[in-house]
């Protein structure tokens, strides 16, 4: 762990500003703080393993301020809630396994790829045809492999969740909502793994600042994610994750 009485604030300023942007992204999307985190963070020069592990820490509290913030915003389908959070957090527990025993590269470019079709269709979907509210009837299965992906893949709760439930046509403010609410339990999960495996040396100054700068950002973005149409909601994430999933296919093949 470094030590933080010689670092300036000049030093941690660019990974609060990360923190903020990502948080806000997260927080009305309900997905890409991870994706978003990570990818500014290893351009910034972060290793890659801290990067994934500081990501998750500083996520156990930004998603516990979002979770709050959409919950008293009305933003939480609870039924949906408990259907999510068990299969997540057992996924999450399999995912943080399987990652000490094999690559996750090896199977990122095939789940960003997916990514990208799933953010295609729906900015299609957002532009030429206003969503009628469903119930969505995969959910279980969902958030077990949603769960396992963000652990093994170092992101991918959010993206693989919220995607696919809207995909079944529920209801995008909630769907955000809920989504963003469970993946407190599920990062509190990975992130024991994490301590329990690197210590205290995952607590890098990236860490702090994406904490500072996601903890200002959450209750903006349950705001936000309230008072976007639904139209609106549906082109931002098929652009974000669009975007997002391209350049990570971009960086793992090259």
């Amino acid at each position: 762990m470094p030590d933080f009485s010689t670092i300036g604030f000049l030093d941690i300023l660019p990974f609060i500003a990360i923190g903020f942007a990502a948080q806000l992204v997260d927080g009305a999307l309900g997905m890409a703080f991870g994706v978003i985190s990570n990818t500014l963070l290893l351009s910034l020069g972060v290793p890659p393993a801290a990067a994934s592990a500081g990501v998750h820490m500083v996520e156990s509290f930004t998603t516990a301020a979002s979770g709050i913030s959409h919950a008293a915003h009305k933003n939480v389908d609870w039924r949906l809630f408990s259907r999510l959070v068990i299969p997540g957090v057992i996924g999450g527990i399999l995912g943080a396994y399987v990652l000490t025993q094999v690559h996750a590269d090896v199977a990122r470019p095939v789940v960003l790829a997916y990514l990208t079709a799933i953010g295609l269709y729906l900015l299609w979907r957002g532009i030429k045809y206003p969503p009628t509210d469903r119930k969505p009837k995969v959910i279980e299965p969902l958030g077990l492999v949603g769960g396992f992906l963000d652990a093994a893949g170092g992101g991918g709760w959010g993206p693989v969740v919220t995607s696919n439930l809207l995909v079944q046509g529920a209801n995008p403010r909630k769907v955000i909502g809920t989504v963003s609410t469970a993946e407190f339990f599920l990062t509190v999960t990975i992130s024991a793994t994490f301590i329990a495996t690197l210590g205290l040396e995952a607590v890098t100054v990236a860490t702090i600042g994406l904490l500072l700068g996601g903890v200002m950002a959450a209750p903006a973005g349950a705001v936000v994610a309230k008072r976007v149409p639904t139209k609106g909601l549906l082109v931002m994430v098929g652009v974000i994750l669009t975007l997002t999933s391209l350049y990570g296919i971009y960086r793992a093949i090259t």
